[in-house]
């Protein structure tokens, strides 16, 4: 674990994983949930935790650099289902790509359990692990300059949902009328770090 100051009341936390970011971003919620925490915001990333708004960031960053990781949280109970269409154009490559079918291709992600890991790029956007290491995916090389909302795309280890139209290089293997950021809702993300989500076939391909 690495914890870097950023600006004058903001902390940069660098571990190994994925998994370490996850379990770390859990711990620092749970202290501030219980009161032990002073923070504005706890911003997770793929390896990383930023922890912005802090009284005093030298006395927590030598408090975190003496700590060991926690273990990681049992997950939690509410999962969100998302119906999908495996319709999408690049369907048939990532087929090619795993070496099956594009019916397996569905029905390899339809039985995945996901966990959102954290979110970026776009409001409501959350990067989705759990598919098998095997199952990884490289971006196309050439991305598409308008990409539809609601389109399900696979990039690297993940797998996210696309809120609103918008660039992007993602691999797109389906598509969903779930509404992944409405700023009338409560909260406005469908998605936040550490939720479950399933997809779950609503067409065949």
């Amino acid at each position: 674990m690495r914890v870097l100051p950023v600006g004058a009341d903001a902390l940069l936390v660098e571990v190994g994983s994925d998994e370490e970011a996850q379990s770390l971003h859990a711990e620092l919620v749970r202290r501030r949930a219980e009161g032990a925490l002073a923070v504005r915001e706890i911003v997770p990333a793929a390896r990383t935790v930023l922890l912005d708004g802090l009284a005093d960031p030298s006395r927590l960053a030598a408090e975190l650099s003496g700590t060991a990781l926690p273990p990681t949280p049992p997950r939690p109970r509410v999962t969100v289902e998302l119906p999908v269409r495996y319709d999408g154009p690049d369907l048939a490559d990532v087929a090619a790509h795993w070496g099956v079918t594009a019916r397996e291709v569905a029905r390899i992600h339809a039985a995945t359990e996901f966990r959102v890991a954290f979110c970026g790029f776009a409001p409501g956007f959350g990067y989705l692990t759990g598919l098998p290491t095997r199952c990884g995916t490289p971006r196309r090389d050439t991305p598409r300059t308008a990409v539809p909302a609601g389109s399900v795309g696979l990039a690297g280890p993940y797998t996210g949902v696309y809120p609103r139209s918008s660039p992007g290089g993602w691999q797109l293997i389906g598509t969903t009328d779930a509404v992944l950021w409405d700023h009338a809702r409560v909260p406005a993300a469908l998605l936040s770090p550490g939720t479950r989500v399933r997809f779950v076939p609503v067409g065949a391909p």
